[in-house]
């Protein structure tokens, strides 16, 4: 292997077959002992491994994920195997994990999040397919895209790792350009969801915008598909197979993503940090505009509606908004490992953390699971989700229609708009984190009293 360059081996070739078959996939890690041939105190050594596809399949020596355990000036003890961690994605610094240990652990955490919330997002996606009702608000249909685009970013994620072991040029080129996509696009609807979330509180003209839903697909999947683009026409070695996190024993971890500085920090951070402050104007906004509301509104307000309630609708609304992504920005100096461990905690977690507050928390949602999924005493007749949901919509509209007149005969101006505004968002925190069913009915009968009110079309 001419590229070895001045380094010498120190030991005999360990070799290990059976019969013809080729071993890969091992459930754990080989460790294994070569006792050196020469070798004086000041050498360092490496643990590689004779890779066949290397050098345009001429062959070489590799020392992709195997790392050096014990080296004596007698011995060295050499484990192979392959750490990479969800923070990997939005490491500002690009540095990696130098630390083995943290490497491992972070490593456990991810795959094992990655794999749960895989799973979630799964379940959460059939529950809403499965069942038309759950989909008639814009609300439900945007998460339904938010967690398809997490779905893919997890799983594409998660195949990483093994494909980056095959050292195919084309094949890593491919995984990078996909999880490049799927990460912007996860950005993407968080920020729809809180553009959504503008539009409906703020302005309050939602439904007469037309083709909505196409509008917001177009921006949620195309906008993320022309900036991956742009990137691999500029230079298709944009992406492709980098090194992260070197290890003291000189070892790093080798991943699909990103090679060149440039294209990550323009077509990556800022794309990101655009979104997440976006998100984190819209997320303040609302929740000044909700509190005011409430102080002005305090009649108005649920009686069985607790503290607690109110935390689990900002919480979720955090979730939604992908806040939790803003952990990577304080991954710097003494406080790298806490906010790596916090950003890989809570975004390899996120499809776990949408499903509990977004689907299993939902009353409709449960509704749903125990009429059509559930049997014997669980089950619940079918005509009694009919019958509930009649009965809160006529509930919601006298609450609207009482709040109408009262404006009539005060302030018309500001007093409608505040109380408006009120109405329908509170049907959209509380529909929309808490229970999204025909929350839209109600916000276009806001709408169409709020303009006939007004004098408008």
């Amino acid at each position: 292997d001419s590229s070895v360059g001045h380094q010498t081996a120190v030991s005999a070739v360990l070799g290990s077959s059976v019969a013809n078959l080729s071993i890969c996939n091992l459930k754990e890690n080989i460790t294994f002992t070569i006792m050196h041939m020469n070798l004086s105190q000041e050498n360092i050594t490496a643990c590689v491994f004779w890779n066949f596809t290397k050098n345009k399949n001429v062959g070489g020596w590799d020392e992709t994920g195997c790392s050096v355990v014990i080296a004596t000036p007698e011995y060295t003890t050499c484990s192979c195997n392959h750490l990479t961690s969800f923070a990997i994605l939005l490491d500002l610094s690009r540095e990696g994990i130098t630390d083995p240990q943290q490497a491992t652990i972070l490593t456990f955490i991810t795959y094992i999040g990655c794999g749960i919330s895989a799973v979630f997002l799964a379940i959460t996606l059939i529950t809403y397919l499965l069942f038309e009702k759950l989909l008639r608000d814009i609300p439900a249909k945007i998460l339904v895209q938010l967690c398809f685009s997490l779905m893919l970013l997890n799983l594409v994620f998660l195949l990483n790792g093994w494909l980056s072991t095959f050292k195919s040029e084309n094949v890593c080129i491919s995984t990078a350009f996909f999880l490049h996509y799927f990460l912007l696009s996860s950005f993407t609807w968080a920020g729809l969801e809180a553009l959504h979330m503008y539009l409906s509180i703020v302005q309050v003209f939602t439904p007469y915008l037309s083709r909505y839903m196409l509008k917001f697909s177009l921006m949620g999947w195309g906008i993320p598909l022309i900036v991956v683009v742009i990137t691999i026409s500029v230079d298709k070695d944009n992406y492709g197979l980098v090194q992260f996190g070197k290890h003291e024993d000189g070892t790093t971890d080798d991943f699909c993503w990103l090679r060149n500085n440039i294209a990550y920090y323009v077509g990556v951070v800022a794309y990101f940090v655009i979104v997440f402050l976006f998100c984190l104007v819209v997320f303040i906004a609302v929740m000044v505009q909700l509190s005011r509301i409430k102080k002005q509104n305090p009649h108005n307000q649920s009686p069985n509606r607790s503290t607690m309630t109110d935390m689990r609708s900002i919480v979720g609304l955090v979730l939604l908004l992908g806040l939790t992504w803003g952990f990577a920005l304080f991954t710097w100096g003494a406080i790298r490992l806490p906010s790596l461990y916090l950003f890989t905690i809570f975004n390899s977690l996120l499809g776990l953390f949408v499903f509990v507050f977004h689907c299993a928390v939902k009353e409709n949602v449960r509704r749903m699971w125990r009429t059509y999924l559930c049997c014997g005493n669980m089950r619940l007749p079918e005509n009694l989700e009919w019958s509930r949901t009649a009965t809160q919509n006529n509930k919601i509209l006298s609450v609207v229609t009482a709040t109408t007149s009262a404006h009539q005969q005060s302030n018309r101006s500001t007093s409608i708009g505040s109380n408006l505004t009120y109405s329908s968002s509170s049907v959209f925190v509380d529909s929309g984190i808490s229970d999204r069913s025909n929350s839209d009915v109600v916000l276009h009968e806001f709408h169409r009293r709020s303009l006939s009110l007004q004098g408008e079309p």
